[in-house]
């Protein structure tokens, strides 16, 4: 009981991190779409927004984690809950997917991706993939195989999914995934490598000397290096419940469901909390977008406490000048 409590603590703290921070970065996408128009960054939206939706999913679990009930969720109830999550969980990897795809075409072939890259295209490819997800996440519940024979509570992955279900989206979903990035991540390195080769070349004969200097191919630089991280998050934080779940179905005897479900389960949903910091720190129109947001707030909090100041009552007026003109002075700095 004191070990699902502690679980619980740790889930809720979770649940709400994952909310709060893909929260606020879709209110900083949707700021920046508005503001600049760029559909590629409908896709970092789509991200957040499949993260955030897994934090809603898995705080109905919390409730069951902390409830000192003896009754739990009901199998069909639980059976929803972890369909919804699944269904996020996989919207948020193939939204992985889309951006990693989207990066490596803009760096391979830019004339073709600017000529069929709009709008219509990328809500296609969103409405798409929500499409696939939610095929995948309720898969369990018209597939009899997927499903647990018995259920004992409390309301948990594998207490309803049959880890079957595990094996079948790693070898159809999971591994191919992970090899496609590889090839994208391994061809824009050679795409900028053979940039900077030519630059190299141009500067050794000197047919640039005395004019423009061309700077090198930041921009694939930064995809790419994005791609890695990404790569390297993604596969940390699901890999290892993938494989111990397959491990769990090659091995009748092996006791492993705790160790999934308290250890390697919250790994894997922590992803919903690295991909917002991982696209949301590189990605520099987010990031312009979160620091001009966080100066309104400032400049709110400051008129509030100027506000506050002036309708006091209780300092002298030189006291209420003097506050007044150290605010300006920090609004000015800020």
């Amino acid at each position: 009981m004191e070990s699902s409590f502690s679980f619980g603590v740790i889930l809720a703290v979770l649940t709400i991190l994952i909310i709060a921070v893909n929260a606020l970065v879709v209110v900083a996408m949707l700021l920046s779409i508005y503001k600049n128009d760029g559909v590629g960054l409908c896709f970092t939206l789509n991200l957040a927004v499949a993260d955030t939706l897994i934090g809603v999913a898995i705080s109905g679990l919390v409730t069951d984690q902390l409830s000192s009930s003896t009754q739990h969720t009901q199998k069909t109830l639980c059976s929803l809950r972890m369909a919804f999550v699944t269904s996020s969980a996989a919207a948020s990897v193939l939204t992985v997917m889309l951006i990693a795809f989207d990066r490596y075409l803009a760096i391979k072939q830019p004339l073709r991706y600017f000529q069929t890259m709009n709008g219509l295209v990328a809500g296609a490819c969103i409405a798409g993939l929500w499409l696939v997800s939610y095929l995948i996440g309720f898969l369990p519940l018209g597939v009899s195989i997927f499903q647990q024979t018995t259920y004992h509570g409390p309301c948990s992955f594998f207490a309803v999914f049959h880890p079957r279900f595990v094996l079948t989206l790693s070898c159809a979903g999971f591994f191919p995934a992970v090899l496609l990035f590889v090839f994208f991540y391994c061809d824009m390195l050679k795409i900028a490598s053979v940039h900077s080769q030519q630059i190299r070349k141009m500067e050794h004969a000197g047919s640039v000397a005395g004019a423009y200097r061309p700077q090198r191919p930041v921009n694939d630089f930064k995809a790419f290096r994005t791609v890695s991280i990404l790569i390297g998050s993604f596969t940390l934080s699901w890999s290892p419940f993938l494989i111990t779940s397959i491990v769990q179905v090659a091995c009748h005897k092996c006791c492993l469901y705790h160790v999934l479900e308290k250890y390697l389960w919250l790994l894997g949903v922590s992803n919903s909390l690295l991909n917002p910091l991982v696209y949301a720190y590189w990605q520099r129109e987010v990031r312009q977008q979160l620091y001009h947001m966080a100066l309104e707030v400032k400049k709110i909090f400051t008129s509030i406490l100027l506000l506050l100041a002036r309708n006091g009552g209780q300092e002298t007026p030189g006291e209420s000048s003097y506050h007044i003109v150290t605010i300006s002075h920090l609004e000015l700095d800020g």
